[in-house]
């Protein structure tokens, strides 16, 4: 191994790092080489995660989060250390997919980015005479893809929580499979909550005593798709085709699994087609099928499951249905102007609550928490490019929201209990060691225990006994032509509620 020195700077020149894989001198930075990918994290712009062409607002977002951790340090350093200062990690997978230079192929990682960016550009806005007012520092962490490297990831993070009090929990997974299931499992044995904000197969919690999940599970993914088919659509019977995703298969995609199974479980008799669906395979047999055709696979798939359709030409299937998954697709006019324009698509979304329209509305009743975040995200030195403007404006993004609310449930719960620490002395200063990540989850539960958490995604409420949501809002929405990318998707169906109250149920729009 050599040793380079240049003006008077060491930087290790090793085939271990390549040339945006390295060590830093600047910041909380820790990276390994692994298999092409760069693992660690990085809470700096010295370390920025994924170089490939195509994924500029990746790296926008992150250049941002790190320029407001900077920004956060020089606000608790003029409050004389005074405002509550906390780290979330953010764990994704930021590397590792096959991209096409116009293609951004990190659309949920992104969009997750630009929640936690809202959360900490939100608290930068308080008055500086605000001391109960947290700050917040995000750490940037890659799992790599399909979170294989998440093992060597949570090992570099146990040691920065030990190394800083202030890392109360980790933020992210984006998705359900067996390595993100083990990774739960190391946290909790780190002591670290996990707040995950889109992960939703069945039984995730069992991983983790300190998981804490702000979308639906899929069981009630497939009981609002069984039930919107029966009683919105009159249809009889349902076919069901999954994918995993590339080297991947059923039992170790958590997120497909489950959802298959509760959909085989919701339609029982009437499911009378369930297959796995490989890229190439004709779907002819599906020309003009009156039933419910269900898409219960990967967005990666989708794409080449809508080409695949295009043969039906002027016959297609009657009702196509996909999963929360297709989201990430809908999210990408790269890969849409190619989709057949006579086959429009249903597809489930966890943040309906969060579009432009809906935000507007939200604002002008005087939703404070709702209206707020529309101002966040359509501020002009935030997002690149800010939303909801103009009118129209572009969309927030399904994953922006969702991000936000677990860091903001995170986030207040660290200020309540900083209130009581400070309630005997006014003038005390911030003392990271005076919580820990276990104390804040639990103060998290406390404060949900009464009307749940107010998201602006929906309610967040959990049982006493489980990290996963109960009656959280799920809505479908629905594309005449996927190939037209300026027209917003129209609600048509949701369940859970939106704001406290008992849980409303399934209804059309």
């Amino acid at each position: 191994m050599a040793l380079v020195l240049l003006a008077g700077v060491g930087v290790w020149a090793d085939s271990r790092w390549t040339t945006d894989c390295h060590p830093a001198l600047a910041g909380q930075v820790r990276v390994r080489l692994i298999a092409e990918e760069c693992v660690g994290y990085s809470d700096h712009a010295a370390q920025v995660f994924n170089s490939e062409p195509g994924q500029e607002r990746l790296r926008a977002v992150q250049r941002r989060i790190f320029a407001q951790n900077r920004a956060a340090e020089e606000v608790w350093r003029r409050s004389d250390h005074r405002r509550p200062y906390l780290t979330l990690v953010y764990l994704g997978t930021l590397t590792g997919n096959r991209t096409r230079p116009d293609e951004e192929s990190y659309v949920s990682e992104r969009e997750e980015l630009e929640g936690l960016a809202t959360a900490q550009y939100a608290l930068l806005k308080e008055s500086a005479a605000a001391d109960g007012a947290a700050l917040l520092h995000v750490v940037v962490a890659n799992g790599g893809r399909q979170m294989r490297h998440a093992g060597p990831a949570v090992a570099m993070l146990e040691e920065l929580a030990h190394d800083d009090p202030t890392v109360l929990g980790v933020v992210g997974l984006v998705e359900s499979r067996a390595s993100t299931a083990s990774a739960l499992r190391e946290l909790n044995r780190v002591g670290l909550p996990v707040l995950a904000p889109t992960l939703s197969a069945d039984r995730m919690s069992q991983n983790s005593s300190l998981y804490l999940q702000v979308s639906a599970p899929n069981a009630d993914q497939a009981r609002m798709i069984e039930v919107y088919a029966r009683q919105v659509l009159r249809v009889t019977e349902a076919h069901v085709y999954y994918t995993t995703g590339e080297r991947s298969s059923l039992t170790e995609d958590l997120y497909v699994g489950t959802l298959v199974d509760g959909l085989r479980q919701r339609f029982g008799t009437r499911l009378t087609r369930l297959d796995e669906w490989d890229v190439g395979r004709r779907l002819t047999s599906e020309c003009g099928y009156q039933g419910v055709l269900v898409f219960a696979g990967r967005w990666s798939e989708f794409d080449g499951f809508l080409r695949a359709l295009k043969e039906c030409g002027g016959n297609p299937p009657r009702h196509l249905v996909g999963d929360d998954s297709v989201n990430r697709y809908m999210a990408n006019p790269g890969l849409r102007v190619n989709a057949p324009g006579n086959l429009p698509v249903t597809y489930v979304s966890k943040a309906a609550l969060a579009t432009c329209a809906v935000l507007r509305a939200a604002q002008a009743a005087g939703d404070d928490a709702r209206g707020s975040f529309l101002n966040w995200v359509g501020s002009a030195d935030l997002l690149d490019p800010p939303r909801c403007r103009d009118g129209a404006g572009v969309p927030v993004g399904e994953r922006v929201s969702l991000a936000y609310d677990a860091a903001m449930m995170m986030v207040r719960a660290v200020e309540s209990l900083a209130a009581r620490l400070r309630h005997a002395d006014t003038s005390r200063r911030w003392d990271p060691h005076a919580v820990n990540p276990v104390g804040v989850h639990a103060e998290v539960l406390r404060q949900n225990a009464a009307a749940g958490y107010p998201g602006v995604a929906g309610v967040i409420r959990y049982a006493p006994d489980s990290g996963e949501p109960v009656a959280k809002r799920l809505a479908l929405l629905r594309v005449a032509r996927v190939p037209d990318v300026d027209a917003e998707p129209v609600e048509v169906f949701h369940c859970g509620a939106a704001d406290g109250g008992p849980d409303p149920g399934c209804r059309p729009v």
